[in-house]
């Protein structure tokens, strides 16, 4: 008998079928939701509230979804304007791809995505080479729907993306605004990033928010590929003893307002979905992201000021692929 599909982490929303008790009719049963539960008995809540069970052994075909309904021209858009967003010091387009390199910085800066519809896997091979001309491991950044790949290729990191439509935002408390990363930012920031790193942005704006001594963020427009202004926030950062007390909600607020006075209609924040993962000798500088890495309060916090979950992205090794 075949053993049944390995399934994603509690919370991933899923497409599942799975055989029913015997003399049922129909004999097989589907549905859309969240994983609730994934051990020997396998539980699913559906959007209308409703949890669906069944055991792992009767589990027949299971596929990870979306956090939500998305187009797929809703992803690329979004991520198109998060790569210009965030293109590290050096960049590069290669047959709808765009390959990042920052030296010394995170992983999203040093990480090739496919952005063009046409974009395809024939490319790693030369993309696996610029990355070795640079002495950095070649890493694909992949959005959910918008590359097919092999199944069973392990992610090195996972990160989920959350987008809300900009309003007019009053930051509760002040927040200073400047057009670079200045001393006093970068102390708060605490990471070994390159100014020119954090400044670097292709065909947009870049802002950096702080309550002094205290949070820090930073805010970037760009454009989607469907000529949406993205505003990205980015490298939030909270002292320790500050936390859970407004601050980051704060330092977003006052960046949101900065993007709609610019005309930003849509935002964006990118967090990991856990803890690091180990990287391979030579990697140790590469966080997984420009937000606190594996913080797990991360995604919740954003959800509560309004922003929604809408799709996952995996970085993986590109000579698995090569």
């Amino acid at each position: 008998m075949p053993q049944p599909p390995e399934l994603p982490e509690i919370g991933v929303r899923v497409s599942l079928r799975y055989l029913r008790a015997p003399g049922s009719e129909p004999p097989m049963g589907d549905v859309i939701g969240h994983l609730v539960e994934t051990g020997p008995r396998v539980r699913v809540r559906s959007a209308d509230g409703v949890v669906h069970e069944c055991r792992h052994a009767d589990v027949l075909y299971v596929r990870r979804l979306t956090d939500r309904p998305v187009k797929n021209s809703a992803i690329r858009s979004v991520e198109h304007a998060a790569a210009l967003a965030w293109p590290g010091s050096r960049h590069q387009w290669l047959d709808g791809w765009l390959l990042r390199a920052g030296p010394g910085a995170d992983l999203v800066a040093n990480s090739a995505v496919p952005l063009d519809m046409f974009s395809h896997t024939n490319a790693i091979p030369a993309i696996i080479d610029w990355y070795a001309e640079r002495d950095l491991p070649a890493t694909l950044a992949v959005p959910e729907r918008l590359l097919r790949l092999p199944e069973g290729i392990p992610a090195r990191h996972e990160t989920r993306t959350l987008v809300r439509d900009l309003t007019a935002e009053t930051p509760a408390v002040p927040v200073v605004l400047t057009a670079g990363p200045e001393g006093d930012w970068l102390s708060v920031f605490g990471d070994d990033i390159s100014v020119e790193v954090l400044s670097a942005v292709v065909d947009g704006e870049v802002v950096f928010a702080s309550i002094p001594g205290v949070a820090v963020g930073r805010g970037a427009i760009t454009e989607g590929s469907d000529g949406t202004r993205w505003l990205g926030l980015t490298a939030l950062r909270v002292v320790a003893d500050r936390r859970r007390q407004g601050q980051g909600r704060a330092i977003c607020a006052a960046l949101q307002a900065w993007g709609y006075d610019r005309g930003a209609t849509r935002g964006y924040a990118q967090v990991p979905t856990s803890g690091s993962a180990s990287l391979d000798e030579g990697e140790a500088k590469l966080e997984p992201l420009h937000q606190p890495p594996g913080d797990p309060g991360a995604f919740a916090f954003f959800e509560a000021i309004g922003f929604a979950g809408q799709h996952r992205t995996r970085y993986l090794d590109a000579r698995a692929l090569g």
